[in-house]
């Protein structure tokens, strides 16, 4: 019974065998990479720029961007390089990396998105509290919090995850690593039940933050119904709608994944829905944060056109200086 870690290399699941689509993989991977890392770079730049985003709502947002680029970052890259180079292969180390850290930014998240629920449950339910709940240090508190949940999960998993004897072979049926193929390969009984009951115990725990947000929204929703105007109103459910959806997405997403009924697994179905929940959501949830968020588009709006005008004038400005100086614009024999 071979230990897991004399074990050089997995090899991941690819894409596709013919040159042509593994090329299409990449450069699909390759779009939805580039839209995530520009989407998320903007929100980032403009709620640590703008003033008027210095708000627990943009704090939180900015946290949700930094996981929404690590996932990205996480998955995508060796799956790009594999679908370019024609390659299946990862090292014991690069899985054990790529898991931790695929763990570490879903969990970070997960409570996130939680407390960014709790954000919009004060703002609308609790108003007048709110700057004494929700002040820079309880903020600061609160993301600390998710950021060190998210550490502890992904440090637990990838340790029970890896300290399995595996004596199926090396073959995951997945393009990046990820806890229930890795099982599949385990010989180890007490290993294998040790590495469930921890998944048992995360699962209660994200199911509580998953009833705390149904009880959320159901107090939220109540509120906002009995606001007398229409403009109330439609103000409240702008500030909800986008972190409803992205919760929607993220959650129904990651429970059909790995609570599925075997019966209608398959290779093709699970590398969809696998994609769907690590690689969709980092390129999504900027353009549903920025649809109804207007001080977040009037901020990257007013960033975008300061930088293309400051380019602009540097442009012309090195123009006219190397027009008025000749001996610079021409090289020196």
């Amino acid at each position: 019974m071979p230990n897991s870690s004399s074990m050089a290399q997995f090899l991941l699941l690819a894409f596709s065998d013919r040159r042509e689509l593994q090329l299409l993989h990449f450069w699909l991977f390759l779009g939805i990479s580039l839209a995530a890392l520009l989407g998320n770079s903007l929100i980032l730049s403009a709620v640590a720029c703008d003033q008027h985003l210095h708000t627990p709502r943009d704090f939180f947002l900015l946290h949700l961007s930094l996981t929404d680029l690590g996932c990205i970052c996480t998955t995508v890259p060796k799956a790009m390089h594999n679908s370019l180079w024609g390659t299946t292969t990862i090292s014991y180390t690069g899985c054990a990396a790529q898991l931790f850290f695929l763990l570490f930014f879903l969990g970070a998240e997960y409570f996130l998105l939680t407390i960014m629920c709790y954000d919009r449950y004060v703002a609308i339910c609790k108003p007048l509290h709110y700057g004494t709940l929700l002040g820079s240090r309880a903020c600061a508190h609160m993301a600390a919090a998710a950021w060190a949940s998210g550490f502890l999960n992904a440090l637990l998993h990838t340790a029970n995850t890896f300290s399995l004897s595996l004596c199926r072979g090396n073959a995951l049926g997945q393009f990046f690593c990820e806890i229930p193929h890795i099982l599949k390969l385990s010989c180890s009984h007490t290993g294998y039940l040790r590495v469930i009951g921890l998944t048992v115990v995360s699962a209660c725990l994200v199911f509580i933050c998953f009833i705390f947000i149904v009880f959320s929204y159901v107090q939220i929703f109540k509120a906002v119904l009995r606001i007398p105007s229409d403009e109330g109103r439609h103000k409240a459910f702008s500030t909800c709608l986008p972190h409803l959806a992205v919760v929607s997405l993220f959650v129904s997403t990651i429970i059909f994944a790995h609570l599925k009924p075997p019966s209608i697994s398959s290779q093709p179905l699970d590398l969809g829905v696998s994609i769907l929940y690590s690689v969709v959501p980092p390129a999504l949830n900027p353009l549903i944060y920025s649809l109804r968020n207007q001080e977040l588009k009037d901020a990257i709006r007013k960033m975008m056109t300061g930088f293309f005008s400051g380019a602009i004038n540097c442009l012309f400005s090195s123009a006219e200086h190397s027009l008025c100086n000749p001996s610079l614009a021409q090289p020196a024999f």
